[in-house]
């Protein structure tokens, strides 16, 4: 392969991993968040679930130019990298809602590491694991 295949790959990893880093963060938050199910609607509580997923997003393809993009191979490393970047991009982009300071992004942060470790689960292989129970179940 030529360099401008080499980096047309890499720009492509970093956008996967940008999305991925996108949906678990926002996902998180609008869990986490006080009368989450209830504010489900709510575009002020979609925008701060969005901004903390974007700001999340992007920490992590800031982190593929580091030697700390070795932890995204291990599904463990992710998720850890993954539930630190979120918490801070969740403590950047809105005060807590709680009493105590910070428990809530540490809990997103948590949330957000427990479903990148999930989906290294289920989505991997191209959801191998899923079609295969799916097929267990309806045959």
């Amino acid at each position: 392969m030529d360099g401008k295949h080499i980096m047309a790959s890499e720009w492509n990893r970093r956008l996967k991993l940008f999305i991925q880093r996108f949906w678990q963060p926002t996902s998180a938050c609008m869990t986490c968040m006080p009368g989450s199910w209830i504010n489900i609607m709510s575009l002020t509580h979609w925008g701060i679930a969005l901004h903390t997923g974007l700001l999340t997003g992007l920490l992590a393809v800031l982190l593929t130019f580091t030697p700390a993009a070795k932890l995204y191979t291990n599904r463990y490393g992710n998720a850890v990298v993954v539930g630190i970047l979120t918490t801070i991009g969740d403590a950047y982009s809105h005060a807590s809602h709680y009493r105590i300071p910070y428990i809530e992004h540490i809990v997103t942060g948590i949330i957000s590491g427990l479903l990148a470790l999930a989906a290294s689960y289920f989505l991997e292989d191209r959801g191998r694991r899923i079609r295969a129970a799916w097929s267990r179940v309806f045959g």
